[in-house]
């Protein structure tokens, strides 16, 4: 027993035939169309994020030097004032104040945003004898939250 099929019937043998011009040129423009659209949707696209929530607590900051909320000095060199501000949602500014002085320092914005910003301030002491220096700094985080503030007094003799 033998298979017999038409060269017409005979699915390989048809599709050359098939696949001449006449079949391909109405497609070019819709291939054209699918190649153009598909381009179109590769662009560089925005991502899609979600802001984090934050603890909605401001910046902790901790002045290291002085050791004690109250210190005496005499008159003459300067007094640094050492510390540090931290916030885990990024600290954005650290403010400084001295009260009793003749005194001002800028806010300092460190940039990057980190988590965790040294400082050290220097006090000028002399021609101040017998006052008493307040020094108050405090830190903004990232999303705006003010922290606590840290206080010393200076008494200069």
């Amino acid at each position: 027993m033998t298979l017999q099929l038409e060269l017409l019937t005979d699915y390989f043998l048809a599709m050359p035939k098939m696949s001449g011009r006449r079949w391909t040129a109405p497609l070019r423009p819709l291939l054209m169309a699918l190649v153009m659209a598909a381009a179109a949707a590769c662009d560089e696209r925005e991502r899609l994020t979600f802001p984090s929530p934050g603890d909605s607590v401001g910046p902790v900051t901790t002045i290291d030097q002085p050791n004690g909320a109250d210190t005496t000095v005499f008159p003459g060199s300067d007094l640094f004032v050492n510390g540090r501000t931290i916030d885990p949602d990024g600290v954005d500014t650290v403010y400084f104040f001295v009260i009793g002085g003749n005194q001002s320092f800028q806010p300092f914005h460190p940039s990057p945003v980190k988590d965790t910003v040294t400082f050290g301030i220097p006090i000028t002491t002399f021609g101040l004898s017998g006052r008493t220096l307040t020094v108050q700094i405090y830190g903004v985080d990232a999303q705006g939250n003010q922290g606590g503030t840290s206080s010393r007094q200076i008494h200069i003799r």
